[in-house]
């Protein structure tokens, strides 16, 4: 891909990645992209690089526009490596360059690089540079999701560069909202924001409201997001900011994800009757088999839902290791505002719906009790016990939902 102007003489210089399918063990199908601007004004300006393995092509697009040794302005916004790990080779091409960025940004890149020749100035929120015409703002977000996070807003042309905050894992050949919705569609591009989210921001949804709120009483016009990954917000840029604040809040459909996995498959015959229960009570459901199914897809469809059952045979007295794996992610991104349950079958001790239920306690979820298990294969009665799990459980959902958007 080519440079591209974003704004009048802002040109987007990153690169897309058709092939990355695992971003740190989060699955990304649809590629991604690893976006850096350039901004061409009485003094030369770049913010943030790109992952080492493009460099090339980041360099390729600075030069295409101007010759890199006029940089005089590098900002990083984030020292994640697929941001931050180009910026050795950057730094070779700008020698009169300074850098600019948070002190814990610079506390963690000099673990990584020798930057003892480098002019470097911290920066913090409310700290301006004046390159021309145009003048950038500061802003820090720290644990957005890293210690040493900021955003940049450029003041005369109302862009917001956000880094990872309201991107997307989109490899595409468009650059815009407008054009992917064109090519496209919007509910593909929304269920990127809310994958994205749910992944790896779901953690930090109170820190997510404090930054918007910061903005807001900043006064800053925000006409463009641009964020580190994926698509750029240029037509409805106040979409993306309100879906994070229904997010944030904890805002889901009113529906249910069954979440399970099987051994011999007495777990997936239970599942059948609860989903009819579930959608005889005239809720919705999505039913994800774990090792059917990426991680972070079923993460996504958890976060989605206002309820979720969890499904699991026991092995060794425990939930099943696919199922283990996935409540030690949801414990770790601390999910909120969610109701869950549990069910499985088991042989002869037991164990698995137990542990569910203390996982479920631990995240500090609203729980639906008891939890249901039937001995080996579901009898006929077994099965008449699952639809009327299922029923109930909606019903619960149905209540708690109303609650919460009520209260919400």
């Amino acid at each position: 891909m080519k440079a591209v102007e974003i704004k009048k003489d802002i040109y987007w210089v990153g690169a897309v990645d058709w092939a990355v399918r695992d971003f740190h063990g989060y699955i990304t199908p649809r590629g991604t992209t690893y976006n850096n601007y350039l901004i061409m004004d009485d003094e030369i300006t770049l913010l943030d690089t790109v992952k080492y393995d493009f460099a090339d092509i980041t360099i390729k697009n600075i030069k295409s526009v101007v010759d890199p040794s006029k940089i005089r302005h590098v900002v990083i916004n984030h020292i994640e490596n697929d941001h931050a790990t180009s910026i050795d080779r950057i730094m070779n091409l700008t020698p009169k360059a300074t850098v600019y960025m948070t002190e814990k940004g610079r506390k963690g890149l000099e673990r990584f690089f020798d930057m003892s020749e480098w002019d470097i100035k911290i920066v913090k929120t409310g700290d301006t540079l004046k390159i021309g015409r145009r003048t950038l703002l500061f802003l820090e977000t720290p644990m957005l999701h890293w210690p040493d996070s900021m955003m940049t807003y450029i003041k005369e042309e109302k862009l917001l560069i956000s880094q990872d905050a309201f991107g997307q894992h989109i490899a595409s050949a468009v650059r815009f909202d407008d054009e992917f919705v064109t090519c496209e569609s919007m509910s593909e591009l929304e269920d990127a924001v809310v994958d994205y989210y749910a992944n790896i921001l779901m953690p930090f949804g109170q820190l997510i409201k404090t930054k918007i709120a910061d903005i807001q009483k900043l006064g800053l016009e925000i006409e463009m997001i641009a964020p580190d990954h994926g698509i750029i917000w240029r037509a409805n840029p106040q979409k993306v900011l309100q879906m994070y604040m229904d997010m944030a809040n904890g805002k889901a459909n009113l529906s249910v994800s069954v979440i399970y996995d099987t051994m011999w498959h007495s777990t997936e015959y239970m599942t059948l009757p609860i989903i009819q229960g579930i959608k005889d009570e005239g809720v919705d459901c999505k039913v994800i088999k774990l090792r059917a199914t990426p991680m972070s897809v079923a993460i996504k469809e958890f976060w989605k839902s206002r309820g979720c059952l969890i499904g699991t045979p026991t092995l060794n007295n425990l939930m099943f290791p696919s199922v283990a794996e996935l409540m030690a992610h949801l414990r770790g991104l601390r999910p909120k505002n969610r109701i869950m349950g549990a069910f499985g079958s088991f042989g002869w001790g037991g164990g698995a719906v137990k542990e569910a239920y203390e996982e479920f306690k631990k995240m500090g979820q609203e729980i639906f009790e008891p939890g249901l298990q039937v001995l080996y294969r579901p009898s006929a009665e077994d099965e008449a016990k699952c639809y009327e799990f299922g029923r109930e459980f909606a019903k619960k959902v149905k209540d708690y939902h109303k609650k919460f958007e009520k209260e919400g």
